[in-house]
């Protein structure tokens, strides 16, 4: 009787272990067979590439004021501050900015401790000396300005030091709407790849079949940028010369690839 059982497991073993390879065979075909045809589709499609650039006229200029004031309390650096900064955006103001051109991009108020403290030696060879002592607090604000009348850069420049600004970031030139000028750089873009595509075709032989993918690369439009008045030595209320400015072209660059199907 136990022979016999043995006899009947062993055949139940042997029929699964059948059962599991003629599975794993079914799948590794299967596997072997969708390899097989990817391969196949690969071969019977090309992929071409267009560029497309389009140049345009900045038509807004980026420019920052700030004030850094430094008191004993903070109301006093506060008020002080901000007499200044109104001041700063009154003037741009009366110069023709719009309130929804200019943004605040910065407000920060920090302790300022003194340099008094003297760690005991010889810890002063690994440190340098270390304030422990409040003194003050310093409040740095600035604004960011969107000037559209490039003939007011200059005025606006001045008007805005000699109103309070002791920091002055550097100019930049920026398209304010780009995306029109991103669509004549696609279309043109797809204009180069296609005429690449025809070409390819008649010099090798081969036979376009439909576009089965698109991707579209683009090379956004960085703002230019100049050195400016990007110093702390500009005291407020001095008013700092500015030469006539050159905003120049930008560059709006896109690439385009098509997938072409082979016949």
């Amino acid at each position: 009787m136990e022979q016999e059982t043995i006899k009947f497991l062993n055949k139940t073993f042997m029929l699964a272990a059948i059962l599991v390879v003629g599975v794993l065979v079914f799948f590794v075909g299967q596997l072997a067979l969708q390899n097989k045809s990817l391969s196949l589709q690969d071969q019977n499609q090309i992929t071409v590439s267009g560029e497309g650039k389009v140049y345009a006229k900045p038509d807004v200029a980026l420019i920052s004021f700030g004030v850094t004031s430094q008191a004993k309390t903070v109301a006093d650096v506060t008020k002080s501050n901000t007499d200044k900064m109104n001041s700063v955006i009154d003037a741009v103001k009366k110069l023709g900015v719009a309130d929804a051109d200019i943004q605040t991009t910065n407000y920060s108020l920090n302790p300022v401790y003194s340099n008094d403290y003297i760690v005991p030696a010889p810890v002063p060879m690994m440190y340098p000396n270390y304030g422990n002592t409040l003194t003050g607090y310093k409040l740095e604000q600035d604004v960011q300005v969107k000037i559209r009348d490039f003939t007011k850069v200059g005025d606006i420049m001045s008007g805005a030091t000699s109103s309070g600004s002791n920091v002055v970031g550097a100019l930049q030139f920026s398209i304010d709407n780009p995306q029109q000028f991103k669509e004549q750089a696609r279309a043109l873009a797809i204009a180069q790849a296609k005429l690449n595509a025809q070409n390819l075709a008649k010099e090798s032989g081969i036979n376009l079949g439909k576009i089965i993918n698109v991707i579209e690369g683009n090379n956004n439009p960085y703002p230019v940028m100049y050195n400016s008045l990007k110093s702390d030595a500009i005291g407020g209320g001095v008013s700092v010369p500015v030469p006539v400015v050159q905003p120049g072209q930008q560059e709006i660059d896109e690439t385009i690839s098509l997938t072409y199907q082979v016949r």
